[in-house]
């Protein structure tokens, strides 16, 4: 969805002084009616904007649209102050004429094409005095500005969505094959408001889309793997969207991360060896051992897998992946140099005890067996989000094992996204609405 802006900017000190002229205004539930401003107001083109003026507890997902009769519309600013930051004098620091943060969140929108209509991209946060600022002009080119308040609906404790964890970090550098992994704090189910409410940008233009495993985990992935040596953005809108019913995002947030060189692991189990690539070069050819594949615990996966953590010593307990002590098949290792591909137990490893096999026979119980220095090499060398691609063997790498994503084609990845349409990174948007469904 290519937007075109009207520029939107937050500006803490008139949005607190916003906060208490909505606190004297007419209250209107919902708010959801169009009004045009009181005609004293008019100076020019006719401007109607919704929520009407005055309105209470409007939902944080309403859309803020503007329309402007006989006239063109210029300029849009949304400004916005929570009554928290207006209690703790957060809002009021900086006086008047003081220098201002810039919003990394602003409230943008998208002007259609004969200039008249406008409507915000994003949602309002809760609990928040809200005004908006317009400027028209009429065929003349003579400009009025007119202003809009309204206060939005809080949000209630213990019905708040809250970001739990994410992969990666802020600062993180990453493999080519690194997805992007939003843990919410409780289930998700207007998923596709959510999903549309993240928003990936990359200096190397790309398509992804969301998948979700359960509801409360979100997966983005690109097409193919991401080009190496670039910055990417995730920009987490949830400061109202309504992710299920009566419960809103109450905060923003930003991560930023860094896909790093390509490395590409490749390993046909039959012939006993992984060979190793950088940036298209092969760099290391290391002798393996693989899972014997005498039972389905023991057979290493065939599939595109993504080095998940790594660990300089670890213990190896089978009982962690359905094994207890006492069953057949049970083990408990103390292992070096290990790096996760899978959440079924499988690992590249130091495993001196296999010396003799490594190479030539299949003997482990599914992780693939390196020598010492070849295991200690490759831990020192993999990043997060690295491929290994494995054949060979006939268990397949399930799509949510671990991070085995690009098990699904992508067609079946984009099949399986609430949008049903790409996401590009260029910037342009996200692919469909964050409002609720019957704004």
């Amino acid at each position: 969805m290519k937007r075109r802006n009207v520029s939107t900017r937050t500006a803490a000190a008139a949005a607190a002084l916003l906060f208490l002229a909505a606190a004297c205004t007419s209250e209107g539930e919902g708010g959801t009616e169009d009004a045009p401003l009181p005609e004293e107001a008019q100076k020019g083109p006719e401007v109607v904007v919704t929520p009407v003026p005055g309105a209470t507890e409007v939902p944080p997902n309403s859309p803020v649209r503007v329309e402007a009769a006989d006239g063109t519309i210029t300029d849009v600013r949304i400004e916005q102050v929570t009554e928290v930051e207006v209690a703790s004098g957060d809002a009021a620091e900086a006086a008047p004429g003081a220098d201002e943060e810039e919003d990394p969140f602003p409230v943008t929108g998208t002007l259609n094409e004969a200039g008249d209509v406008w409507v915000s991209d994003w949602n309002l946060r809760p609990g928040a005095s809200v005004s908006v600022v317009v400027t028209a002009a009429d065929d003349e080119g003579e400009e009025t500005e007119v202003v809009s308040e309204f206060t939005t609906l809080e949000s209630v404790p213990g019905r708040r969505l809250e970001l739990a964890s994410n992969f990666p970090s802020s600062g993180d550098v990453v493999g080519v094959g690194m997805p992007v992994i939003v843990n919410f704090d409780q289930p998700v189910t207007h998923k596709e408001q959510v999903e549309n409410s993240i928003e990936v940008t990359a200096e190397e233009e790309t398509e992804g889309a969301w998948n979700w495993v359960g509801d409360e985990m979100a997966v983005f992935r690109p097409k193919e793997y991401w080009d190496p040596y670039q910055e990417v953005t995730v920009d987490l809108r949830l400061a109202g969207v309504e992710s299920s019913e009566g419960v809103y995002g109450v905060d923003d947030h930003r991560i930023r991360f860094e896909v790093g060189r390509e490395l590409v692991s490749t390993m046909h189990v039959p012939d006993h060896e992984m060979n190793v690539s950088i940036d298209g070069e092969t760099v290391r050819t290391i002798p393996v051992s693989n899972g014997s594949g005498e039972e389905r615990f023991n057979t290493t996966t065939s599939g595109v897998h993504l080095t998940m953590e790594k660990y300089q010593s670890l213990v190896m307990d089978s009982a962690t992946v359905g094994i207890p002590e006492g069953a057949p098949g049970y083990y408990r290792l103390d292992v070096d140099w290990a790096v996760r591909t899978s959440n079924s137990g499988e690992f590249t490893h130091a495993a001196p005890w296999n010396a003799g096999n490594l190479g030539g026979a299949n003997t482990s119980n599914g992780c693939t067996n390196m020598t010492v220095e070849d295991a200690r090499w490759f831990h020192n060398q993999a990043l997060m989000g690295d491929i290994l691609e494995t054949t060979g063997t006939d268990r397949d790498l399930e799509w949510d094992n671990g991070w085995g994503f690009y098990q699904r084609s992508w067609e079946e990845w984009l099949e399986h996204s609430v949008t049903g349409e790409p996401q590009r990174t260029d910037g342009s948007g996200t692919p469909g609405r964050v409002h609720g469904d019957d704004l």
